[in-house]
């Protein structure tokens, strides 16, 4: 683990083991209790039999979702055979792959059969046991991707750190593979980020403003809790640093954004003109964050999803 002062720029090599070290008592983890579905599915054209892989993205009703589908003339009406599972019809046709599919029957209770875990497009073996793409405290289905930063933390890890005077509260972000899609345009503004559902109850908001009253500090587990926590800002009232929250938000941290909520953030090495760098630079300053990139890479940092980690203090 890599700590990151963004106040002076001081960096400090660590092991993740050692976190609470860098945590005070009556500071509060904000962790993403999103859970991966396995949401990659294999279909085939009916008459046809040529291959399909479909990608689930969002939930549109218990028959429809918004999805990534791969293959050849898949406009509407076309109709799929899902390999071990139901017949389905892309109704309508989004931008680029994205697809409107209507499934014959609800995959709420067959998609733990035919369904396989979506990994980024960088890691290309299949995963021998699942569970490594979920967070020891997932509990809420509905991500495409995990929120990384929280695959580092072991249960007797938060133990540990709760056991110091540390509490923890949960929210939800359903992670998106727009996650991994690079920002191309010169002018990063213009760079259309869709959106994501989150949720911040009133017993976490209620956690949150009651840690910033009694002078502790809000550590955000993962980019996805920043852009939580954030967005909750939004709904703040009457001194509150968030309130409770639940829908889409389309917020997207760029440099020179204000933070509201967030205080230090645990994050992994994340893929140059990504999004998630961009936050990362909005929160630590970019020479900062170029210098302790620089600093991961000459002494053998891992970078990506099951990479090594940097907290920002």
């Amino acid at each position: 683990m890599l700590v990151l002062d963004r106040a002076s720029g001081k960096l400090t090599h660590s092991i993740f083991h050692d976190l609470g070290n860098f945590l005070r008592p009556g500071d509060l983890l904000v962790l993403n209790q999103t859970r991966v579905i396995p949401a990659r599915l294999m279909a085939r054209k009916i008459p046809t039999g040529g291959q399909v892989e479909i990608l689930l993205l969002r939930r549109q009703d218990a028959f429809t979702w918004e999805a990534l589908v791969g293959g050849k003339s898949l406009g509407s009406g076309k109709r799929l055979q899902v390999e071990n599972g139901p017949q389905a019809e892309i109704v309508a046709v989004l931008e680029g792959p994205r697809r409107l599919v209507q499934f014959d029957e609800t995959l709420d209770y067959q998609l733990e059969r035919i369904g396989q875990t979506p990994l980024p497009p960088y890691i290309h073996i299949a995963l021998q046991d699942p569970q490594r793409y979920q967070t020891v405290y997932s509990q809420t289905p509905g991500s495409a991707a995990a929120p990384t930063a929280g695959l580092h933390f072991t249960s007797r890890l938060l133990n540990q750190i709760h056991a110091q005077g540390v509490r923890s509260t949960y929210v939800t972000l359903h992670v998106g593979l727009d996650t991994f899609i690079p920002v191309t345009e010169d002018n990063p503004q213009e760079h259309i980020i869709h959106t994501e559902f989150c949720q911040v109850t009133p017993d976490a908001a209620q956690a949150v403003n009651r840690t910033r009253q009694e002078g502790g500090r809000i550590v955000a587990v993962g980019t996805t809790s920043v852009r939580t926590l954030e967005s909750a800002a939004r709904s703040a009232v009457g001194g509150e640093t968030i309130g409770a929250f639940e829908g889409p938000t389309g917020l997207f941290i760029l440099p020179g954004y204000r933070f509201q909520a967030v205080d230090a953030m645990i994050t992994n090495f994340h893929l140059p003109r990504s999004t998630l760098i961009m936050l990362v630079c909005a929160f630590a300053g970019r020479k900062h964050v170029l210098a302790a990139y620089q600093a991961a890479k000459d002494n053998g940092y891992r970078f990506y999803s099951f990479g090594d980690a940097m907290l920002i203090v």
